[in-house]
């Protein structure tokens, strides 16, 4: 990546005619640069939609990113593993006939379960998707994201090992849910470089150019996240964050995944971008 784009994560509320097409338009229209393809439900576009919407997203100059479904667990048994194993390949399939550069996904739960096995039964799972992708000439980043609670599986610490370990891996940084699994760190200027600057030391430069993030506020308990707020009505210290960005220089697509989706990723764009003129 070349630079900082900034979206929304799905459709964006104001489009009155859903569609995936209409909300690459209104992206666009709203002078965002990207758009997140949300299957956490399902994977609602066929393989021949997918080469449409790759045309007019080149044409747009808009860049897509998909978060797969929600229903992944590569900690599970089974029956329950290898669809979600498939789940993951059909997700990565359709995010390449798109013109998709990321596929953010969330790994698994412990499951009463050691840390170590659970990270082996999960690196393991995910070889084979891997191994899948590779072998159907699918070239795209696929992006175990931090995730906002301490039963779930994707601690920064995780997810940067498997990236570590495994080729076309790379973390997605969801600052929010990293602020909640936490009990509320992750919330100054200090420690969001020091996130950046752990990811330089364990993944390299490369990390730091090709950097898929999730930002909104959150709400939060014992038990991690509980739902996303709007920036402006929560606690997130965005304007520090924007800083450790522009002190890293960082590049990438940043998703907005507030309730205002759209109107967060204009907050962001603007407030980056206007800070960084005036150096």
């Amino acid at each position: 990546m070349d630079k900082l784009y900034f979206g929304t994560a799905g459709i964006p509320l104001i489009v009155k005619k859903r569609s995936t097409e209409n909300g690459l338009k209104m992206v666009k229209e709203l002078e965002l640069d990207a758009m997140e393809l949300e299957f956490v439900r399902r994977i609602n576009i066929s393989p021949e939609k997918a080469v449409e919407i790759k045309k007019l997203a080149e044409k747009l100059d808009v860049k897509l990113t998909v978060h797969a479904e929600y229903y992944i667990n590569l900690n599970a048994e089974k029956e329950k593993l290898e669809k979600s194993i498939e789940r993951l390949v059909n997700a990565a399939k359709i995010a390449y006939l798109s013109g998709a550069w990321s596929v953010c996904f969330h790994p698994g739960y412990y499951m009463g379960k050691t840390a170590d096995e659970t990270y082996r039964n999960i690196k393991n799972a995910l070889k084979k998707v891997l191994e899948i992708l590779n072998s159907e000439n699918i070239n795209v980043w696929i992006r175990p994201e931090i995730t906002g609670k301490p039963s779930q599986f994707g601690s920064l610490e995780e997810i940067v090992r498997l990236s570590q370990e495994l080729d076309n891996v790379l973390p997605v940084i969801d600052y929010a849910h990293l602020h909640a699994r936490t009990g509320g760190k992750y919330n100054s200027y200090r420690e969001f470089k020091d996130i950046l600057n752990y990811i330089e030391k364990n993944l390299g430069r490369t990390a730091l150019d090709n950097m898929h993030i999730h930002v909104s506020g959150i709400e939060f308990g014992e038990k991690g996240e509980k739902k996303h707020l709007n920036l402006k009505e929560s606690k997130l210290n965005y304007k520090a964050l924007l800083r450790s960005w522009r002190k890293y220089d960082i590049k990438g697509i940043v998703i907005s995944e507030s309730p205002n989706i759209e109107k967060d990723a204009i907050l962001l764009k603007k407030h980056y971008y206007r800070k960084r003129k005036r150096g």
